[in-house]
């Protein structure tokens, strides 16, 4: 009965500081940002540009093919820039690329040399072989540079690539998922900054509010229990991760997310994260002392960002980050069918973990009452 109505007094509180309208407005500028600025699918299709400098029966052959695969079957003739000058070229869009035909060599030296893309020149050598000419940037991998070797050769031929490539078997880990939109790929990255990370620093502000205030001292002299305080701030915090999230989810995804899950996780993700954020708020006086280490954090917390967006660059030290494993399970909230399993363990896991810290943090707090 004391721990709520501790609770009830900092909900009260809270609701009149302008911390919990900041975390409610990041929430609503979040959501506006996936509703009118972020699209559905970002266009992630590459851009190639050729010269046929061959004669005009294989050009006409070649681009015969270049529209079978075209996705309206029809060439759009159009001016391209390069070089703060205007070039004519004819473009051809396939599922996977844009493919621009240049009319003229200095066009193509245009874009390479100056744009920095690179750039197909398609001639006709001495021995009347079609030739591939491949003008790379620097920046190109060996592993692509074997594919356009393989894919050029001519003792294997391209019906031998093609034949082998499409009796390749792919397998779905997952047989009954459905790929998540680029737009619904951003709710996890934002679930948890918001969500949970934002727990850490504004139960910090908090903390460093009551401090400068003489609020936590006071609990020195009184019957109340320190750490029936810690506990209120942090289910304020998380009661406000709740709504935050729900704002954000809601009128993007739908009925889709298994919500139930979705909060459960919150729950354990934000009692860590506030947990965190208590425990590191003992050691300083003020925010500005404790700036260094919260930027500290940041950085680290950050970093599994460049692995969820580039999944090629997943070393094993970045998972064991707990935004890692914050991004992932909320990915598996929000997916069709997601790995329930994965995420009980994760919340488990950050429950454990939160409690551990939250005992050291009511330690630290008893014991620097008076300071």
């Amino acid at each position: 009965m004391k721990l709520w109505y501790s609770f009830s007094k900092e909900l009260i509180l809270s609701s009149k500081s302008w911390y919990f309208y900041v975390e409610l407005a990041m929430a609503v500028i979040l959501l506006l940002l996936l509703v009118f600025v972020i699209p559905e699918d970002f266009d992630s299709k590459s851009k190639q540009y050729l010269y046929l400098d061959t004669p005009e029966v294989i050009q006409e052959r070649y681009k015969k093919n270049l529209l079978d695969e075209d996705l309206d079957e029809v060439a759009e003739r159009l001016e391209v820039e390069a070089d703060n000058q205007m070039y004519p070229a004819t473009l051809y869009e396939t599922e996977e690329s844009k493919i621009y035909i240049l009319e003229s060599k200095e066009a193509l030296d245009s874009f390479s040399n100056v744009e920095r893309v690179p750039a197909v020149h398609v001639r006709i050598n001495e021995d009347n072989q079609i030739v591939h000419s491949y003008y790379m940037q620097g920046y190109e991998t060996e592993k692509l540079k074997n594919l356009l070797l393989v894919y050029h050769n001519r003792l294997a031929g391209h019906d031998v690539i093609e034949d082998f490539s499409n009796n390749i078997e792919v397998r779905k880990l997952y047989q009954d998922s459905e790929p998540l939109s680029d737009k619904e790929n951003m709710i996890p990255v934002f679930l948890t900054f918001n969500g949970s990370l934002m727990s850490l620093f504004i139960i910090a502000a908090y903390i460093f509010l009551d401090k400068s205030e003489g609020i936590i001292k006071a609990y020195a002299i009184t019957a109340s229990s320190v750490w029936h305080y810690l506990l209120s701030k942090i289910g304020v915090i998380i009661l406000t991760s709740i709504i935050t999230t729900l704002i954000i989810a809601v009128p993007v995804m739908g009925t889709q997310p298994n919500y139930f899950l979705m909060i459960l996780f919150i729950i354990a993700s934000g009692f860590f994260a506030a947990s965190l954020g208590l425990f590191m708020t003992s050691f300083y006086k003020d925010i500005v002392e404790a700036f260094g280490g919260m930027y500290v954090v940041i950085v680290i917390m950050i970093m599994p960002n460049i692995s969820y967006f580039t999944p090629s660059w997943d070393p094993d030290w970045v998972k064991v980050i707990p935004s890692y494993v914050m991004l992932q399970s909320f990915k598996e909230t929000i997916s069709v069918n997601g790995n329930v399993t994965y995420v009980l363990v994760a919340s488990l896991a950050f429950l454990t973990l939160g409690l551990s810290i939250f005992i050291l943090a009511n330690y630290r707090f008893k014991k620097t009452l008076s300071l």
